[in-house]
């Protein structure tokens, strides 16, 4: 997902200032740098205190005076965030290994949908993806705006006095991010670091992006839809019967059956309805929820009329069915062979379903 400004809570267009360009051409992932050059530090003004989070998770609440003397990468994320996701394997690397030297990893959760609001769906996304350094739940935007921050990822590192030395903002530049954590890391006393750059290869969702992207984020909910192909226009905020673009071009989509479209989300009103996609890349992800009173939602995916077999995603099972059990995001399809433009639809089967952000990988 590519970073954009908070402006109108608008933020997760283009998730990642420098991913947007490598997305759209297919340009190859940046992998972690194997520079020798020293990364350029400045002074950006003291981190913030940390208030204003609505709870904490794996740690009692911290703040700066807390945490003078150590230093401190902050990662400002999102649940639902594919571009979020994929730097997880290296937080959740340098949390373990530096801990001991002196560092501190705190991830800020700031929300883009609605639901990731709730703390309860916060913690449960925690806990499934296995992050065990502590989380600040900035459900109110209180860190984000403290830190002037606009882009899903970012990371600041700051040292040991408490001021901001880095900011990285979107996916890639690892081993320079950890280039930055190790020269702090010394500079505050830390010895016996190991100099080598760890190099790690995320499984799952948090695997690294193919060299083959052409198909860009794309929103279902009214506020940030584009590409829309079904023949009838799009609603807002009321019910319509739509149908699918028989031959959509790529990256276009279109709905079929009764849906409501709102500023987040389209939600089926009548069962069965569909979502059709024509895409480039090697993996289709799509946040969906379940129906407002959390019933789960049965669906069925296929990718050019044919089930996905050994193409299938995490979330689906080779025939392309699959349930919607909790809101985030799902992979759906992960192709293992050469990836070309394809038509993808997912059918639901009961009433109440919510799809409402494409991404790719």
């Amino acid at each position: 997902m590519k970073a954009i400004q908070l402006a109108s809570q608008m933020l997760k267009l283009f998730s990642g200032f420098f991913v947007i360009a490598s997305l759209i051409a297919g340009a190859a992932f940046l992998t972690p740098s194997t520079s020798k050059a020293k990364p350029a530090l400045s002074d950006e003004g003291p981190m913030s205190d940390l208030g204003g989070a609505i709870g904490w998770l794996n740690s009692a609440p911290l703040n700066s005076k807390s945490l003078r003397g150590k230093v401190v990468l902050v990662n400002f994320w999102t649940y639902t965030c594919i571009n979020s996701l994929r730097p997880q394997p290296y937080v959740k690397s340098w949390a373990s290994n530096y801990k001991d030297a002196g560092l501190v990893v705190i991830g800020v959760h700031t929300p883009e949908f609605s639901f990731e609001h709730e703390p309860a769906n916060v913690e449960n996304s925690v806990r499934e993806l296995r992050i065990t350094y502590p989380v600040a739940i900035d459900s109110n935007y209180k860190i984000w705006n403290a830190f002037h921050n606009e882009y899903w990822p970012a990371q600041y590192v700051v040292d040991g006095k408490g001021r901001i030395r880095y900011h990285h903002f979107g996916e890639s530049d690892y081993g320079e991010i950890e280039k930055v954590i190790l020269g702090l890391l010394k500079d505050n006393g830390a010895a016996g670091l190991d100099a080598g750059i760890a190099k790690i290869s995320g499984e799952g969702i948090e695997a690294a992006p193919s060299e083959s992207v052409q198909s860009p984020e794309t929103y279902l909910g009214y506020r940030q839809a584009d590409h829309f192909a079904s023949s009838e226009r799009l609603g807002k905020d009321s019910l319509r019967n739509y149908t699918a673009p028989a031959k959509p071009s790529l990256n276009q989509w279109g709905l079929s059956g009764a849906w409501n479209v709102g500023p987040e989300s389209a939600v089926l009103q009548a069962a069965p309805g569909k979502v059709v996609f024509r895409f480039h890349s090697r993996d289709l992800h799509l946040v969906l929820a379940p129906t407002k009173d959390g019933k789960p939602v049965r669906f069925k995916v296929t990718v050019d009329g044919a089930m996905p077999g050994e193409d299938h995603g995490v979330d689906t099972a080779p025939d392309g069915t699959g349930e919607v059990r909790e809101p985030r995001l799902y992979q759906l399809i992960r192709q293992k062979g050469q990836i070309k433009d394809h038509t993808f639809e997912i059918e639901f089967f009961d009433i109440g379903a919510q799809a409402l952000d494409f991404t790719f990988g």
